[in-house]
């Protein structure tokens, strides 16, 4: 189905990802880093809306990353139609609503999408994309559904419920991350997908939303944009006002509440490269199972993750290790258990 309005994509840059560290820093994060492919993890974003029926993205993103944002998208001749600079984090709601904000035409629909997601199968992405295009004209708001392929409780989940076209399915209800004994009963319903964090709506679709249910946050977001610095792309948002805003994710604040929210269950190759296991499980593995980059000699060795952008790091006789090397700084871990970095780096605080 062709695409009859131009999309504008928003890409969220404002994570820390700190389940990567010690590669992924707040000065570095990981969508500013070349994780599973050449081009970096915004990059890879950048670039999967680009083209035919796309205008130039808008990104929002942390002031101190400003340089860097700029930096990547014209390494791939891409440039952002606006620059939007956080002066605090106030999670994604406030974030998309500087974006929707930001665009001239309000009809306009906004492909909004976290810049450190991986994505296989672009094109089944785009033919999602087309399938909702048609009732986000018509005022829906809608999200991607990831087809799970496991009982994951490090997801949120979303139940699909009467489909409204085709390949499209109103939203039942979200679910958090759940127990494994509900995430197995999800999967085995085949009703269940996991929620991605990818959504398209019209910008006054999201804004009238956001009015509805969160009025307050409409309000601190409305006056700090109209008093938002402005240098070349860059917008800056007075960071009174955005201060003022509560600080909630665009499923509480929205998504839940609505009643025209809709989900495209898409299976893609979607994964939000969140650990350092997932990045094992996503990258090319030698014969041995091994997932190698940089400076790396490993013996008699199975089923390991290595990277080091410096040291060189040399290994005999372990397995299902992981093993990041960053600076001064070293990692070792057992495989399965990265989800405990968030852990390690509170302890490293106190």
């Amino acid at each position: 189905m062709p695409i009859s309005r131009t999309i504008v994509p928003v890409i969220l840059s404002g994570g820390a990802g700190t389940r990567l560290w010690p590669m992924s820093r707040p000065e570095m994060p990981k969508q500013m880093l070349a994780l599973t492919a050449p081009e970096t993890m915004l990059q890879l974003t950048a670039a999967r809306a680009r083209g035919a029926g796309y205008g130039a993205p808008i990104v929002v993103a942390n002031a101190r990353h400003a340089d860097m944002i700029e930096e990547q998208l014209d390494a791939i001749d891409m440039a952002p139609a606006a620059l939007i600079l956080e002066p605090a984090g106030r999670n994604t709601a406030p974030a998309i609503a500087l974006a929707a904000l930001a665009v001239e035409d309000r009809a306009a629909p906004l492909l909004v999408m976290p810049s450190d997601h991986v994505i296989a199968d672009v094109a089944a992405f785009h033919r999602a994309i087309a399938a909702a295009l048609p009732l986000v004209d018509e005022g829906w708001l809608v999200t991607f559904g990831i087809t799970p392929d496991a009982p994951e409780t490090g997801y949120g989940y979303i139940r699909a419920g009467a489909e409204i076209a085709e390949g499209v399915h109103q939203v039942e209800r979200f679910v958090e991350k759940p127990p494994l004994d509900a995430a197995k009963a999800m999967l085995a319903s085949g009703d269940h997908v996991w929620n991605g964090g990818i959504f398209l709506f019209r910008a006054d679709a999201y804004l009238a939303a956001l009015g509805e249910f969160e009025p307050a946050m409409l309000d601190a977001v409305t006056r700090a944009m109209a008093g938002a610095q402005r240098e070349g792309c860059r917008l800056t948002p007075a960071a009174d006002a955005f201060a003022q805003s509560p600080d909630r994710s665009i499923d509480y604040a929205v998504m839940e509440h609505a009643a025209r929210v809709a989900v495209v269950p898409v299976s893609m190759g979607w994964n939000d490269v969140g650990s350092w296991d997932a990045l094992h499980a996503l990258s090319d593995r030698d014969h041995a199972g091994n997932a190698v980059r940089g400076e790396v000699i490993a013996l008699d060795s199975t089923n390991c993750l290595v990277r080091s952008d410096g040291a060189r790091v040399a290994m005999i006789g372990v397995s299902d290790l992981i093993v990041v090397a960053s600076g001064d700084d070293i990692l070792i871990l057992p495989r399965g258990r990265s989800q405990d970095v968030r852990q390690l780096l509170e302890a490293m605080k106190s």
